[in-house]
């Protein structure tokens, strides 16, 4: 166990808080707990690097506390009304199947490395910035204008295009 983990797992403590904050409407609290946990995750990331203490526990937890959050985020502002159930639905999806896929290759002796693509990386920073200007928008009564709707069909297009090259290089790998 060291700094950066101990971080890691800060931030997964932080999402039940996280979840507990949309249901009572605290959506400024949402918003300031979410910025804590990416500032949390860019101060991890940057000690595992800068003095060396990168470690594959590490390296399983950081991507879970990431979507732990993300998803759970998704999902509640789903359930409050605030997302359409599909976008959540899509964003849940697109993680499960990843994951099934990854246990699938175990299963069939293939382990896949899992490293993540382009895609998935737009993918991630639409769906933080998306979540970061719902609660922004709900806690601090901003007026996004068209910004709500531009986010929401970036999330939903990128997460569609995301599943869809994760599935294709499962796909890729699996016929080697």
């Amino acid at each position: 166990m060291n700094v950066p983990n101990i971080i890691t797992i800060g931030r997964i403590f932080l999402v039940p808080v996280v979840v507990w904050a949309i249901g009572a409407h605290q959506y400024a609290l949402a918003f300031w707990l979410f910025l804590a946990a990416g500032i949390s995750d860019g101060i991890d990331g940057f000690i595992a690097k800068r003095f060396d203490l990168a470690s594959e526990l590490g390296a399983y937890l950081d991507p879970l506390a990431d979507k732990a959050l993300l998803v759970s985020i998704y999902v509640t502002l789903a359930l409050a009304g605030v997302l359409p159930v599909w976008l959540a639905i899509a964003v849940v999806s697109r993680d499960i199947m990843i994951v099934g896929a990854v246990i699938l290759s175990w299963g069939l002796d293939k382990p896949v490395a899992i490293r993540p693509l382009v895609i998935s990386k737009l993918n991630t920073t639409a769906q933080i910035g998306f979540a970061a200007l719902i609660l922004a928008t709900l806690g601090f009564g901003l007026d996004p204008g068209r910004a709500l709707e531009v986010g929401m069909v970036l999330v939903g297009s990128l997460t569609a295009c995301s599943a869809l090259a994760y599935l294709c290089e499962w796909a890729r790998h699996v016929a080697e």
